[in-house]
């Protein structure tokens, strides 16, 4: 029996206005760059959370020293709102394992390239005006980045995480089915999530 929200709504994605394009012409779309593993979830159904801001000031590296993380984010109940002027988002899921933790950057940071060309590619040739893309890890543009979001030296390029805005990603994608553990060490394959909000 499907899963309903607390809305009472069964999760998933809502219908393209007339004049949009429809999920199975983006996932056509998708599928031409490479993206093949997603999945749809309605942005009402994202998960966000003040632990997974407490997480990022205490316990993450980047926090204060990346343009696109906290605190050059906003606040959690902004970022609430913010989902929910979206109608549609798309879940795109990575799997990869690494020998050590470092190796995973140059991994991340092509596919985040990649998904930013996605983006541009949705915004420019389709006319979706709204679209916008959550790296699945840490803006990682630069080899090195600024601490300051007006000092960043890609703004067109960098974009936040999930995490970075909010989002319980363990709560959230385990709603659309998707696998997702703690992983105690690197001997275990990772599952990544980059979000793609749509219209």
């Amino acid at each position: 029996m499907p899963r309903k929200s607390a809305s009472g709504r069964k999760p998933g994605p809502r219908k393209a206005r007339p004049g949009r394009p429809s999920e199975e012409e983006l996932e056509r779309v998708f599928a031409a760059r490479g993206f093949k593993d997603v999945r749809w979830i309605d942005p009402a159904e994202i998960v966000t959370a003040e632990w997974v801001r407490m997480k990022c000031r205490f316990g993450c590296r980047e926090y204060g020293r990346n343009a696109a993380c906290p605190p050059n984010t906003p606040p959690v109940d902004a970022c609430t709102r913010f989902f929910r002027e979206y109608r549609r988002a798309a879940v795109f899921h990575f799997a990869k394992k690494v020998d050590r933790p470092e190796d995973r950057h140059a991994w991340t940071r092509q596919l985040n390239l990649e998904l930013v060309k996605l983006e541009h590619e949705l915004f420019f040739r389709l006319g979706l005006f709204k679209v916008f893309l959550l790296f699945f890890d840490s803006c990682g543009v630069c080899l090195e980045c600024v601490a300051e979001r007006a000092a960043c030296k890609e703004p067109t390029l960098a974009r936040p995480t999930p995490e970075g805005l909010g989002v319980d990603v363990y709560t959230t994608v385990r709603k659309i089915g998707y696998p997702i553990e703690v992983l105690p060490d690197y001997d275990r394959e990772m599952n990544r999530y980059a979000f793609l909000l749509v219209d």
